[in-house]
């Protein structure tokens, strides 16, 4: 399985991509259209926020139960997809079970963030947490309830009822039409009912018949709902284990997990970020890394690379091996600071990632500064300098890095092991 490492937008896509060459079924576990997988294959560009990126590679792919699908977005990425040849009928599933994100859930997104002004989690507004909010409160809708016009109509009926009160006595917002919402969603239902399956039972077949089953997240280890730098979280769990969760499978039958890093880190929104940043050198690295969200199209926050978050990723996903991306951005630069250790407010240091909020929010980075290379790094072989910089992090983390992306496309990737 593939997961990120960081904050999130560490290039999963393309190393799911890459993987899935060699994959039969390619299973996104978590989140919803919040996140996006930027894939380039040749001249092409895919900008893909809700289907797994394992389609772009003509494979079989599956949502889960522990995404949230806003059916109206899906139903623009198949049409996208098939008019860009792709086919979609037979090759995408999505569980049942996974719950939908209403035009209300995206309305309210939007006025809580509004509201809490400068204490806003700096969310995409896409109606994530809102969605998964009603899914923990049992008053969610999910994927199968489109196949049964009845029930959805009575489900769609109950919650305009109730979202409209929110929306028009506490955030002064129009209310939705109980007539117009409900004629839009059994046309959305006619469109995917096909694509609804049981995707526990799909991967459990697969991975019985000796198939090579890929699992991928959305956001990043940092953004975990439970285990993430909280309150500047995602709404879901992108660590390894939500995979088991989501597909409905045990977790010994995950053999091996990858994560995904970038040769320095960006994160999205608002929170703490000790390695961040300060000066020109910032947005060197944003502008060379085009650090633009893919859905939002927000400016990345930049930081060295930090090692200390790193060490934290391999330990709560069981990362196995690492993927590094985007090293090529790092060219330009003749000293590369790398964060080795956190200062805490009491006056000492850690290597280990804080466990109190307190603490994590007023560390300071303890930097030890490698050297660059200053070349532009070729299709086959890393410079040494390069090459020391990717033998630093394997020796700080105990881990291996199979893989080290060189570019924007498909093929600059360069295999270690």
């Amino acid at each position: 399985m593939i997961v990120g490492a960081q904050w999130g937008d560490e290039g999963k896509g393309k190393i799911v991509d890459l993987l899935a060459q060699d994959s039969d079924l390619v299973c996104r576990y978590q989140g919803g259209p919040n996140a996006g997988h930027t894939i380039v294959v040749g001249p092409e560009t895919y900008k893909i926020r809700q289907i797994p990126s394992g389609i772009i590679a003509g494979k079989r792919s599956a949502i889960g139960a522990g995404c949230v699908v806003d059916p109206s977005v899906l139903v623009a990425e198949l049409d996208d997809l098939e008019g860009r040849g792709h086919e979609t009928a037979g090759v995408l599933f999505v569980s049942g079970n996974a719950h939908l994100i209403m035009p209300w859930h995206v309305a309210l997104d939007g006025a809580r963030e509004r509201r809490l002004g400068r204490l806003q989690i700096g969310t995409t507004r896409r109606g994530i947490g809102p969605a998964y909010a009603d899914k923990a409160t049992r008053i969610g809708i999910r994927v199968q309830d489109l196949l049964d016009p009845k029930i959805l109509r009575q489900k769609l009926e109950l919650a305009v009822t109730e979202k409209n009160i929110w929306l028009e006595r506490v955030y002064e917002l129009e209310p939705f039409d109980v007539e117009e919402t409900v004629a839009t969603h059994l046309a959305l239902a006619d469109r995917l009912a096909p694509y609804v399956a049981d995707t526990s039972l799909l991967v459990d077949r697969a991975l019985a018949n000796g198939e090579r089953v890929l699992f991928e997240g959305a956001q990043g280890t940092l953004l975990d709902l439970d285990h993430g730098t909280y309150p500047f979280v995602t709404s879901s769990n992108p660590i390894a284990a939500e995979a088991a969760v989501s597909f409905g499978i045990g977790p010994n039958r995950i053999d091996e997990v990858v994560g995904v890093a970038k040769a320095y880190v960006t994160r999205v929104g608002e929170g703490p970020f000790p390695s961040e940043i300060d000066g020109p050198a910032h947005d060197r690295v944003r502008d060379l890394g085009q650090e633009f969200g893919t859905v939002t199209g927000r400016e990345r926050r930049c930081g060295w690379l930090d090692l200390v978050a790193l060490r934290f990723a391999v330990r709560v996903n069981g990362i196995t091996s690492l993927a590094l991306t985007k090293i090529d951005v790092l060219s330009e630069f003749g000293d590369l600071p790398v964060c080795v250790r956190y200062a805490l407010p009491d006056g000492g240091e850690t290597a280990d990632f804080p466990a109190h909020q307190s603490d994590f929010h007023h560390c300071r980075p303890v930097f030890e500064t490698l050297s660059g290379w200053q070349t532009e790094i070729g299709s086959d072989a890393l410079p040494k300098a390069a090459r020391a910089y990717v033998a630093f992090v394997e020796d700080a983390l105990g881990v291996p890095v199979i893989l080290v992306g060189t570019g924007a496309g498909r093929e600059s990737v360069l295999a270690l092991r």
